[in-house]
This record gives structure tokens, sequence and C-alpha cells, in this order.
């Protein structure tokens, strides 16, 4: 019997999870309301409301689970990367509760967890697999060999996917978090019209500031001609974004399939919830038969189920860490 406390509080969003023999029994997550009016996450905004956030999202999750803090066997927590404010709260918690309950405590790689929520629910992939990691701060491509062993292939050169959404979102006017909200309006929309750059970068690496650019150029010249054209044209407007965001995506994904003769492809990171995305991942699949792995709603954005699988599978590797431990900002897989 393992059972495994996970704590997340990477960004703005404070997490809590109990795995009990590497099945998720509870998935608490908090979120930080207040960044909206801001456009954006506000750091020291992100810390304080994880500190107060904390203490009633562990003790939830542990109701949830119908367990005691006394069953738990050890605390795994994200160490990085994040922002380093946010990831201090989890850290010291974590290490606080080890300390007091006088368990082992795991340090998880936050990009690693967002690959590893595969693991949580059937079906899983197998080993080898290529990973499309898509974020607000990271866009990767990554073949897994194991469950810590992972070969970062590709990786974005400049804007991550999950900013150039967001980016653009504030470009359309549109409130934060902005990405959704193309989302759903490019369900209405016509993606051909309006043609959008793919960069031509080589190998597997990504660059989005150029389509950024080149969005917001499209606009301001079309606002000067029509002060009214956001709102006319809006759905229109999202859908060509999105489209050249996934085209670009999956472009890759094809290019690194191709390379390394893998498969089993899965996508992951709060982009994954992207329908854009998650439609043209399966077409593609069915278009180059690959096996495609794509996780709930629920498991692509921050959340602590992550830490607590990537937990479990380290515990029961025996890697573990000191109470010397502390967070890392940047943290590479």
């Amino acid at each position: 019997m393992a059972i495994i406390l996970g704590i997340e509080s990477s960004c703005d969003e404070t997490s809590a999870s109990i795995c009990i023999n590497g099945e998720i029994h509870s998935n608490v997550i908090a979120t930080q309301a207040i960044h909206a009016k801001y456009g954006g996450v506000v750091p020291e905004l992100a810390s304080r409301a994880h500190q107060q956030n904390i203490i009633p999202t562990v003790d939830e999750a542990i109701r949830q689970a119908k367990i005691s803090k006394n069953h738990i066997d050890a605390v795994s927590f994200t160490r990085g990367p994040g922002l380093l404010g946010a990831l201090l709260v989890g850290t010291s918690f974590a290490k606080s509760f080890a300390l007091a309950q006088d368990i082992p405590l795991i340090d998880i790689n936050h990009m690693q967890a967002h690959i590893l929520a595969h693991f949580i629910e059937e079906p899983k992939p197998s080993f080898p697999f290529l990973c499309l990691t898509v974020s607000g701060g990271h866009t990767q491509i990554v073949l897994v060999k194991d469950y810590f062993e992972m070969e970062l292939l590709g990786e974005t050169l400049d804007d991550a996917a999950g900013e150039a959404f967001d980016k653009t979102a504030k470009i359309l006017n549109l409130p934060y978090p902005g990405g959704p909200l193309i989302d759903k309006f490019a369900k209405e929309g016509n993606s051909s019209s309006y043609k959008l750059p793919e960069p031509q970068i080589p190998g597997l690496n990504f660059s989005f500031s150029g389509l950024k650019t080149a969005i917001l150029y499209l606009v301001q010249d079309q606002l000067k001609l029509n002060p009214d054209f956001l709102t006319e044209n809006m759905a229109d407007l999202c859908a060509s974004v999105q489209s050249r965001i996934v085209s670009i995506l999956l472009n890759k994904l094809k290019k690194a399939a191709k390379q390394t003769g893998v498969k089993d492809i899965a996508i992951a990171g709060g982009v994954s919830a992207n329908s854009g995305l998650r439609k043209g991942l399966i077409e593609m699949g069915e278009l180059y038969h690959w096996n495609v792995f794509i996780p709930k709603f629920e498991y692509c954005t921050d959340n602590a189920a992550m830490i607590a699988i990537a937990g479990y599978y380290k515990f029961l590797k025996g890697e573990f860490v000191g109470q010397d431990v502390a967070p890392m900002a940047r943290m590479h897989l």
C-alpha cells in the first residue's frame, strides 16, 4: 500500500491530490480569480493566494479520499519550473508536512508530471511514445522512453503556444484567460478567412513570436479601415488564429513521428484542452495510423493528480529528497 499526497503550486492554481496504489482518489483545485482584472497572472498575488488556499485544499483532498493524514506514506510536490514565489509556498508546505509526519519527500518536475498524467487512467501509452507538451509557458516535443527517461526533441525558441493564444486574445480585446475564449469563438468561424504565416523553423523547434506580430499588424490595419472590425469578425479571426497555431504544432509533431518511427502519440499541458488541437490530432492520427492519447480535461491544466501519480512512480523507485530541497523557477526535463 502506497498513499501519496501530491501538491501543485507552480502558477495560479493551488491543487492537492491523493493517490492510492497508482489510483487517484481526489484532485482538488482552488483557482485564483483575482488575476483576471490584471490581464494575466501577477506573481506576488499568486503566492499570497497559495498561502490562503493550500491548507483548506489539502484538507479537502484528504477528506474526499476518505483517509487521514496519518495514512499518507509520502508527499510529492512541484519543485519547478514555475513562478518562484508560488513554488515556494507548495515546497515549504510539503517539507513541513513531511517533517511533521516523518514521511519521505518527493520532488517533481512539472513538465514531466504533465506527461505522466497519461498514466492516471486507461488507456495508457506504451514506451516509447512521443508527447507534445503545450502550455502557457512551454511548448515541447518529448520522446518518452520510460517514466523518468525523457529526451527533449524540440521546443519553442520564443513564445509558447499558450502564450500565443493569450497574447492574441489581448490583441482581440478578449478578457483573461483568453485561450478558452478563442477556442469558443473559433467553433463558429471560418478558419480560412485570414491567411496567417507558418514560421519556417528548421528541425523540431517552434516559434510563435512572428505569428503574434502578424496578427497584431492584421488587426491594426483592419481597424483603420473599419472601427468595428473586431466585433464583426471575431469568430473568423479566432478560427484563423487557432487553425494556424494548431497546424504549427501538428506539423512539427508529424515530423517528429516520421523521424523516430514512433506510433504512440500523446499531448499534454493546458493547451491540450483546446478542441481544435484535440480534433486535429485525432484526424492526423487516423491518417497516419497513430495510437493517439489525449488526457481528460481535468488532467490537462495544472493539477495535483499528475504530481501525485508522478510521485507514486518515484516512490516505487525510492527516489526521495531531503529537507534542504529548494524550488527552481527554471527546471529542465
